[in-house]
């Protein structure tokens, strides 16, 4: 018997969809944009991926859903949309460290430690640490970075939406591999996914909620 499962990232201003049958990716499709697309974008994407492949939503046996840290707005509209699925089609929801998921993508690249990093705001990074293997060395932080941060953990890979902002004052680190190129994408949350799926690690429809880390504020504009 196989097992669909549709994976859903919106962490980022990245839109990215994929499925995958018994952990195996079959297809994706993914967006970057300046602009916050995943209200326009998420449910065309779910659709067009389910025709193009001849898959029916009563087929599926689970949702994952990348849950932060992240973009509020981006979690807030990537989980209703799970949560409407796994509720109209009675099937569980995997939530999945998004950070952890950057590693992942990452530890094929260099037998060096990572250090996943989105970003916050100003010189603040979301931030955590694994090992090569993507085994978490720390807990998820939101870090402001100055230019010794990390020093402890060199050398390591720095990936993530994070990474360009750091670039410049961690010129003088030569210990610093930066992986720009990969981005978060749906595709990489495939295995994780099934690993879950097959432990049955699945999350309470009702109270599940984004690990948001910091609180969405909204900022007052300035009086002309």
């Amino acid at each position: 018997m196989s097992d669909l499962i549709l994976h859903i990232e919106t962490a980022t201003k990245i839109c990215s969809v994929a499925i995958s049958e018994n952990g195996n990716l079959i297809d994706c499709i993914e967006t970057s944009s300046e602009g916050y697309v995943h209200g326009e974008k998420l449910t065309l994407f779910i659709q067009e991926l389910m025709a193009r492949n001849s898959i029916l939503a009563n087929q599926l046996s689970a949702v994952s859903f990348s849950a932060g840290p992240g973009s509020y707005t981006g979690l807030r509209i990537g989980l209703s949309t799970t949560k409407g699925l796994c509720y109209a089609l009675a099937i569980p929801l995997i939530g999945l460290n998004t950070l952890e998921i950057l590693a992942h993508s990452a530890k094929n690249i260099s037998e060096l430690n990572i250090i996943s990093m989105l970003d916050a705001r100003r010189m603040e990074v979301y931030a955590q640490i694994f090992d090569k293997d993507a085994q978490e060395l720390t807990p998820i932080e939101a870090v402001v970075v100055d230019e010794n941060t990390f020093e402890t953990f060199e050398p390591f890979i720095a990936i993530g939406d994070g990474v360009e902002k750091l670039k410049s004052i961690w010129e003088h680190r030569k210990q610093i591999l930066f992986e720009e190129e990969t981005l978060l994408s749906a595709r990489n949350q495939v295995k994780l996914a099934f690993n879950k799926y097959s432990q049955q690690e699945f999350e309470d429809l009702a109270y599940f909620t984004p690990f948001y880390l910091k609180e969405f504020t909204v900022g007052v504009p300035k009086s002309k």
